[in-house]
């Protein structure tokens, strides 16, 4: 029936449930279920009534949980018994590193290990999408129990069918387009997509016209508040995209992509934490990683679908970046050359970008 939600359909709600502070019932394969909420927006008052239904775990990445020094038995997870006689600001501070120097003796940890962490894996992952910090709080319950305080509660419920699996494509779909004239080029036209989850939108910046038949001139250029929009000098971002439509208007055709992957996909609020991390001493791969993240969590299947809707390809990509190369090639669109966008660098990221030649694999 049309009128049922899809599973992309129940996943964007719960994202949003989420981020509000909202309980959502995840449901397994099997007789497993579990009732989960954001440790980042978790209240006092929704975890006194989680305790009334069960034990309280909280699920960490492997990367978060390295830095707290708890054993990640799960692989890429960690599961951490909630003691019963803790306040939530001790699950704030377990969640969020910014809260370390506040809140130093959160320890110890009795990390759990057996059954099945399926459930929490996803309920992390879907933090992810939320642009929440990677940490939930999850009391296990049969499947039919879950059910009915999903029905009572009005609350989003999400099976474990409804994650997709690994798929080379996003789908997304044009929703408008116009001409707007740029100082680089007047012959522009500005795209507009919507990934089909119910993601944020993103931007292809059309100049001149160009031939399908060739490899175009490209960037795929992640949203930078900081850097884009308001001149921050910590990175090299809004030079890159200045450089990149200069670049294209003086060839007189090409393509830029605008993806709203702020801070490398873990969004601007996350993206701040991890700039106060760098003021600790931290380099910008551990902040990510003290915060739960991996070094990149962008997708770049976004990119790759949308020039394949625009019938683009091959590209020649401006990008500093052999591993965006190598994801391009992944996703389809052949990269025929990499050129290179070496522009930007100021006393302040100076830091900043050697740290991503150094770990990141960047030709700086």
């Amino acid at each position: 029936m049309s009128l049922q939600l899809a599973p992309a359909e129940r996943l964007a709600r719960a994202r949003a449930d989420l981020r509000v502070g909202a309980p959502v019932v995840f449901l397994g394969h099997g007789p497993d279920a579990a009732v989960v909420v954001a440790a980042e927006t978790l209240s006092a008052a929704r975890l006194a009534d989680l305790r009334q239904l069960g034990d309280v775990t909280l699920a960490l990445t492997a990367r978060r949980a390295g830095t707290l020094k708890i054993a990640a038995y799960d692989g890429d997870i960690a599961r951490v018994s909630v003691p019963g006689d803790v306040e939530v600001d001790w699950i704030w501070a377990s969640a969020d590193p910014s809260l370390d120097l506040n809140y130093p003796m959160k320890g110890p940890y009795m990390s759990l290990r057996g059954d099945d962490a399926t459930l929490h894996r996803e309920a992390v992952g879907l933090c992810k999408l939320a642009h929440l910090l990677p940490a939930v709080v999850v009391v296990t319950l049969d499947a039919a129990e879950a059910r009915m305080l999903a029905d009572q509660g009005g609350l989003s419920l999400v099976r474990a069918g409804d994650f997709p699996q690994d798929d080379p494509a996003v789908e997304l779909m044009e929703i408008s387009s116009a001409r707007v004239p740029l100082g680089v080029a007047e012959n522009s036209r500005v795209r507009v997509f919507r990934p089909m989850d119910g993601g944020e939108e993103h931007y292809a910046i059309e100049i001149g016209a160009p031939d399908r038949s060739e490899p175009v001139l490209s960037r795929l250029h992640s949203a930078c508040f900081t850097g884009d929009l308001m001149g921050s000098l910590k990175c090299d971002c809004g030079p890159q995209l200045r450089a990149a439509l200069q670049r294209i208007g003086e060839e007189g055709s090409g393509v830029l992509l605008y993806l709203n992957q702020e801070g490398r996909g873990i969004g601007l609020a996350n993206k701040m934490r991890a700039y106060s991390l760098q003021d600790q001493g931290f380099d910008t791969v551990e902040s990510n990683h003290r915060l739960g993240f991996e070094d990149d969590e962008r997708d770049f299947r976004i990119g790759a679908s949308i020039l394949r809707r625009l019938g683009f390809s091959s590209v020649r990509l401006m990008t500093n970046n052999p591993g965006k190369v190598d994801r391009m090639n992944d996703c389809g669109i052949t990269v025929v050359e990499r050129v290179p966008l070496q522009v930007g660098r100021t006393a302040h990221n100076d830091a900043y970008l050697r740290t991503k030649a150094a770990k990141s694999g960047h030709l700086l």
